[in-house]
């Protein structure tokens, strides 16, 4: 399968990006200049997502934490830091407890570690919608539950951007990897991840990876630390990228 990615930075240390679920390796882009004099920094598109070929079928944690050893296997990169949102902060934890070789630290952001029924019931909806209607019906929805009511209304240029994003998914990308995301189930593996762990939530996220939900879950890791970006959604990065860089930078380097 191709992968689409994109390589950053000179530094000596790799960290590696992994988008969530509607998103493009664009989504990172305002942290690479945080970043790129101290590391060298990977960023790719998931499955069925941004330029990355889509297969067919329902995919499943194990198969998306293959495709990410299967880029760092091709690219020569023995260990990396991996910071991760939604999605893809879900699949950073799987991958730093299925290959902690790998890993130098973790940074998961907005996320969660096992589904439960009440938000399980938005996705199968969510799902039944694309399947019968296209991905095009849920790219409003998507962007209205990503941000604050504030800052939409303040950055409607940003939001055309992200609509654009959602827009690059392919069909087979969306319904292959929220089958994954419904299926997520590794909290009780949590105590298993040994590299230096930093969850990161937005202070405004309600749904995706709220801050009580996101200390909890640090709670589990020996030394795990928890700290919240005010300001901030569910897509904490692209609303406060100055506050969720000082916390990504201090944590990295």
């Amino acid at each position: 399968m191709k992968t689409n990615h994109r390589i950053d930075g000179r530094g000596g240390r790799w960290v590696t990006f992994v988008t969530g679920i509607a998103n493009d390796l664009t989504m990172w882009d305002g942290q690479i200049p945080a970043l790129a004099g101290d590391f060298r920094i990977l960023r790719y598109d998931l499955r069925g997502h941004g330029g990355s070929e889509a297969t067919g079928g329902d995919y499943s944690m194990a198969l998306l934490v293959e495709d990410l050893k299967a880029l760092l296997d091709a690219q020569k990169i023995q260990k990396t830091s991996l910071v991760g949102l939604g999605l893809g902060g879900a699949l950073a934890q799987a991958f730093a407890i299925e290959h902690p070789d790998r890993l130098d630290r973790l940074m998961p952001c907005c996320c969660r570690a096992r589904m439960v029924p009440d938000f399980a019931a938005m996705w199968h909806k969510l799902r039944e919608t694309v399947r019968q209607n296209g991905l095009e019906t849920i790219v409003e929805p998507t962007v209205q539950r990503w941000f604050s009511e504030d800052f939409k209304a303040a950055h409607p240029d940003v939001l055309d951007n992200i609509r654009r994003m959602i827009r690059g998914t392919t069909r087979e990308g969306y319904l292959g990897v929220t089958a994954a995301f419904l299926a997520l189930d590794v909290e009780d593996r949590l105590h298993e991840i040994r590299a230096p762990a930093l969850y990161v939530s937005g202070a405004e996220d309600k749904l995706g990876g709220p801050p009580d939900l996101m200390k909890g879950l640090s709670g589990k890791i020996k030394g795990a630390r928890h700290v919240s970006v005010p300001k901030a959604a569910h897509i904490a990065n692209i609303q406060n990228p100055e506050g969720f860089n000082r916390v990504l930078g201090e944590f990295l380097k």
